[in-house]
């Protein structure tokens, strides 16, 4: 599998000079296996971009969401496979206690938020999850409820011998007694997470800040490390940047918490149009 990040910021869009490097778009990632096949890691802004890259041959796209805060949705009426006739889009994401997924996404796709009614969109389905453990085509999806405000998923996806576990908006902190972390039962995103070869995970908070934002549904930096070593993932990728934070500060976060942790796993940076190959080649 290929997995490539073309929006990383968390919250709200960033575009500056200050985030050129690590990116002002909001969450989207698209993940491609060896036969082609395609996943879209939620619907922020940058999916803009990606829609407009993908094949002129593609004849299905799956869009998973982790769920529906407006930074992971706000690009979705900008796709443009959802006008195209000859394109089946498949929507993957949670209801609400209330409403069915369609119905909530509609809240956007319907003036006056947007000019294009959700209904009337021509090869769009949507589905619930989580869910079972469920295949699209070569992949295999696990789905599970992760610690954040309102339904939140977090996703393990499996194919061509490898394992990406994708929490863009994950709080596992909450679990840690005394700062330490307790069985695997008690850890969000656990079962999710666990031995995964690249593991996609919020890093929005420095220390201080997550003092002051404890609930939120964000981790720190210093979290998403210990995290990653809890699971036992082989590559992290912060994620999820919060868009107060330019490039320097970024480096300088990263490169800091690598000092200080000495992670026993790879450690690369959320940068917009970075590419991570997973499994077998």
């Amino acid at each position: 599998m290929r997995a490539k990040l073309y929006g990383t910021r968390g919250s709200i869009p960033a575009p500056g000079p200050e985030t050129t490097r690590y990116g002002g778009n909001t969450p989207a990632v698209l993940v491609c296996a060896k036969n082609g096949a395609l996943l879209v890691l939620d619907a922020g802004t940058g999916i803009r971009r990606l829609g407009a890259q993908l094949s002129a041959a593609t004849t299905r796209v799956d869009i998973l969401l982790t769920h529906l805060h407006m930074d992971h949705i706000q690009g979705l009426g900008f796709f443009p496979p959802i006008y195209d006739p000859a394109i089946d889009v498949h929507i993957w994401g949670p209801a609400s206690s209330a409403l069915p997924l369609e119905a909530r996404l509609s809240r956007y796709l319907s003036p006056p938020l947007f000019p294009v009614h959700l209904r009337d969109l021509p090869r769009v389905t949507c589905h619930h999850v989580p869910r079972s453990k469920f295949d699209v085509g070569p992949f295999c999806i696990l789905t599970s409820l992760v610690s954040h405000p309102g339904p939140t998923v977090g996703y393990r996806i499996e194919g061509d011998g490898g394992v990406i576990a994708y929490m863009s908006d994950h709080e596992p902190a909450l679990c840690l007694r005394r700062g330490q972390w307790p069985g695997r039962e008690w850890v969000s995103g656990f079962d999710l997470a666990v031995d995964a070869d690249l593991l996609i995970h919020d890093a929005q908070y420095t220390d201080a800040e997550y003092e002051r934002c404890v609930g939120w549904g964000h981790s720190s930096y210093r979290h998403a490390f210990e995290f990653a070593a809890y699971v036992g993932a082989k590559e992290l990728v912060p994620f999820h940047h919060d868009p107060d934070h330019d490039d320097e500060k970024l480096d300088r976060l990263l490169s800091d918490e690598i000092r200080k942790v000495k992670p026993g796993f790879a450690v690369s940076p959320g940068c917009e149009g970075a590419v991570f190959e997973v499994g077998s080649p």
